[in-house]
């Protein structure tokens, strides 16, 4: 009888240490996000500097030589998809996600030589294997661009204190569709090509569509939880919108829906994301 009993406790004491195992691992954790650090430029071509030294965390940083007057794009290819971004023309290294998985990839620069002729002014390439497959879903870049002292790490640390993936998730949601308005001046005077503006977004507490999706990004990828900010169509109109992997699992939310800036949609169609 007594040994039956002490075997009873022992089954007992192993589930309660095998369920808080399970759930630790299951929370939101800011020591999960990944942090960028530039070290030594240590590849290049023609006028193309990188810093490749942590692409297996899902990111490389890029500049170019010497500042310019020309417009600059940089090109990042892999296998059939090309994804073109601005380069900035005073040589300040940019921080770039490499969001298309496992495998080789090419990054070219193109420089503005007349109307719109480019030529190509440096070409790179390298294979990458990731140390986890959603590595650049965890980190800032250019069209995501937080730091630790941005006040949204704040809020997201405060939100997700002591809450699963889920429960994080469904506090930023809430905090998404309570605290923002939607900024309908910037909606009809934003010019092509510009990038979200995370903290001064934040700070107003209004944006257009990419801004909010971009600060719901920003957030959850401070907790360690993966997430894209998604651009393409809500039926005919370009929009912005997001995609969050909770416990394994993609999770859908629309900022500006949320916030009902945009009529209902019927369907999403994705163009790009990062």
């Amino acid at each position: 009888m007594l040994k039956r009993t002490i075997k009873k406790y022992i089954f007992i004491l192993f589930s309660a240490v095998i369920f808080c195992l399970l759930c630790t691992s299951a929370a939101a954790d800011s020591s999960s996000a990944i942090w960028p650090e530039l070290s030594t430029p240590n590849n290049g071509s023609g006028k193309l500097r990188l810093d490749t030294t942590r692409v297996e965390d899902g990111y490389f940083f890029a500049a170019i030589t010497n500042k310019t007057t020309h417009r600059m794009k940089l090109r990042v290819i892999k296998g059939e998809t090309t994804l073109t971004y601005d380069l900035n023309t005073n040589g300040d290294f940019e921080l770039f996600p490499l969001q298309l998985g496992d495998g080789y990839y090419e990054i070219i620069l193109y420089e503005n030589v007349s109307g719109k002729k480019y030529s190509q002014e440096g070409k790179v390439g390298f294979s990458v294997k990731f140390n986890r497959s959603d590595a650049a879903f965890l980190v800032p870049s250019q069209y995501l661009n937080y730091t630790k002292k941005s006040e949204v790490v704040a809020m997201a640390d405060t939100l997700c204190d002591g809450k699963s993936e889920k429960e994080s998730f469904e506090a930023v949601c809430k905090f998404m569709s309570t605290s923002f308005a939607y900024d309908f001046i910037k909606a009809v005077t934003i010019k092509p090509g510009m990038l979200p503006d995370i903290d001064g977004s934040y700070a107003k507490k209004m944006g257009v569509c990419q801004d909010l999706s971009a600060i719901m990004v920003a957030m959850l990828r401070t907790q360690g939880i993966p997430s894209r900010l998604i651009i393409g169509y809500a039926d005919s109109q370009y929009h912005a919108w997001t995609m969050t992997s909770v416990n394994g699992k993609d999770a859908f939310f629309d900022p500006t829906a949320a916030l009902s800036a945009i009529s209902t949609v019927k369907e999403y169609s994705m163009e790009r994301f990062y």
